[in-house]
């Protein structure tokens, strides 16, 4: 069975669920961190290279980095006295961070806006880290809290693990959403970082 979340993006890919058929959960997170190359010699050359080479963000837009994340599941349910309840729950998230790099040296001043740019994407990517970890959190409680006094089978509560997970991953893609929104707006940190980086030419 596979349910699928979200990836995030600063301009977010999949998470899924394996159900195994125990009741604290312990949530795991692995952290990997990706890039990809580009080059110039000015903040416009650099903007332009990242517009060119950056990670997909559906089929014609790109990202200057990306934030995507897997969820692994192993959730152990037992029948119990007529009944049926999770024992175990254990989560990990995957998460991977895409952030571009460069591939020639800059001038001094040049170097200083691109540190400072640097730190304003990764501020806004791990909070899209953040919000998934959230997420996680917040599924594991729900799955562990799953029993029901008549369910020989276990069927309505792989049904009900399932329809916690979905719903949880539904209200916080929303979040996911909600946060790029404010961060992408007119004005807003994004055309800031991007601002910045750009004067000087």
């Amino acid at each position: 069975m596979v349910l699928r979340a979200g990836c995030a993006a600063l301009l977010a890919c999949a998470a899924g669920i394996g159900l195994a058929g125990s009741a604290e959960a312990s949530v795991k997170v692995k952290i990997n961190t990706v890039s990809y190359t580009i080059k110039g010699t000015s903040g416009e050359a650099l903007l332009a290279a990242m517009d060119r080479k950056g990670p997909r963000q559906g089929f014609t837009t790109r990202a200057i980095a990306q934030t995507s994340y897997t969820v692994g599941w192993t959730i152990d349910w037992r029948p119990l006295a007529g009944g049926c309840r999770v024992f175990q729950a254990d989560a990990v998230l995957n998460l991977t961070y895409n952030y571009p790099g460069l591939g020639n040296g800059l001038s001094p001043d040049l170097g200083r806006r691109w540190n400072r740019f640097m730190t304003g994407v990764r501020k806004h990517e791990e909070t899209h880290g953040r919000i998934a970890r959230e997420m996680v959190n917040v599924a594991e409680r729900q799955v562990r809290a799953v029993s029901f006094k008549e369910d020989r089978s276990c069927r309505r509560t792989q049904a009900e693990i399932k329809r916690r997970i979905a719903s949880t991953y539904a209200e916080y893609e929303a979040r996911q959403v909600d946060f790029d929104a404010v961060e992408h707006t007119e004005g807003g940190n994004v055309e800031h970082l991007v601002a910045r980086l750009g004067q000087g030419g």
